[in-house]
């Protein structure tokens, strides 16, 4: 009998496809139970089909009536932050652990690299936006070494590469990730951009973090390049194609620099130092090509986060 804990996915577009990819080819702890989708026609829907997967293209209504939903323990939530409220409101009850890759933001932040065991009892816990994924480890690096008075990251991602459930959620994306910015990764003030790049051919994506900080000394920018690289190690350990681009770069702020102006209040010490860091994430081609490195650090965020879970829960029953 297995003893791996069964999923679903709600959502058969780029992202929740990969995530199963990812959970049939490589989860330890885990195993697919149904993949939903609202498109009977998805692409999503007929792979699931085709790897034995059970599918329904009724949505969340669907997945209840489902022979074996009762033997599912977790949903990942790969739709919408509109549709993953309406997602909620029924799973929820239910009793089903909601992990939601959506930028809806019902419950606690996860950032693996960042707090991995702080949510895991959390009935529906947020995976934050792939540029949440990419950059905010880099923020909570520089925080954990010195105070962080403001950081602002860019993601730019391929347009190819972003679906119409990540398009219907800028204004979510840049907000949600502004928000954890601050609460995980430790920024007195955070802000997030996004750039959906059309470029041909496609390019991998790339993340800049800009931090502002008072580091006036040899020593303590030495210790924030070192944290940085650790933190780029921690989460390369579950996404193998992110990276650094170039060493990190710490340059003094120029008194003539009104960085006041994005000080989280007015009264806030002035920050000495910008810490300029610049990543690449790319993907593992799971389901779509290398390039869709925002797709990857989405799913293998998620499909880390749940992994952890399924292990706890295991520990549990053998003590």
């Amino acid at each position: 009998m297995s003893t791996k804990k069964k999923v679903a996915i709600i959502g058969s577009g780029n992202i929740g496809t990969d995530l199963m990819i990812k959970v049939i080819r490589t989860a330890k702890h885990l195993e697919m139970g149904a993949m939903v989708g609202i498109d009977p026609d998805s692409d999503g829907l007929a792979r699931a089909a085709r790897m034995g997967v059970p599918t329904t293209a009724e949505g969340v209504e669907g997945l209840v009536k489902m022979d074996g939903f009762d033997e599912i323990d977790i949903v990942f939530d790969a739709t919408s932050a509109k549709a993953h409220e309406h997602n909620a409101g029924i799973l929820t009850p239910l009793g089903k652990r909601l992990i939601d890759l959506t930028p809806a933001a019902i419950g606690p932040y996860v950032v693996p690299a960042v707090n991995l065991d702080e949510h895991l009892d959390a009935p529906n816990a947020n995976m934050v936006t792939c540029g949440g994924q990419a950059t905010i480890p880099m923020v909570a690096a520089v925080a954990r070494v010195v105070p962080v008075a403001y950081a602002e990251i860019v993601a730019s991602i391929a347009s190819k590469s972003a679906g119409p459930g990540t398009r219907a959620n800028i204004d979510e994306f840049t907000e949600t990730t502004s928000a954890a910015i601050e609460q995980v990764g430790g920024a007195r003030r955070g802000k997030a951009v996004i750039i959906l790049n059309p470029a041909e051919p496609p390019l991998i994506m790339r993340d800049t973090v800009y931090v502002l900080v008072d580091a006036p000394d040899e020593d303590t920018q030495e210790q924030i390049r070192l944290s940085v690289e650790k933190m780029v190690d921690d989460v390369a350990a579950y996404v193998p194609g992110y990276r650094l681009k170039q060493r990190v770069q710490i340059t003094e702020i120029p008194e003539t620099t009104p960085v006041q102006t994005l000080l989280a209040e007015e009264g806030d010490d002035r920050p000495t130092h910008q810490v300029s860091i610049f990543l690449e994430v790319e993907g593992a081609a799971h389901y779509l090509p290398a390039y869709a490195g925002n797709l990857d650090i989405m799913t293998s965020a998620g499909l880390q986060y749940a992994e952890r879970i399924a292990a706890a829960a295991a520990e549990e029953e053998k003590a």
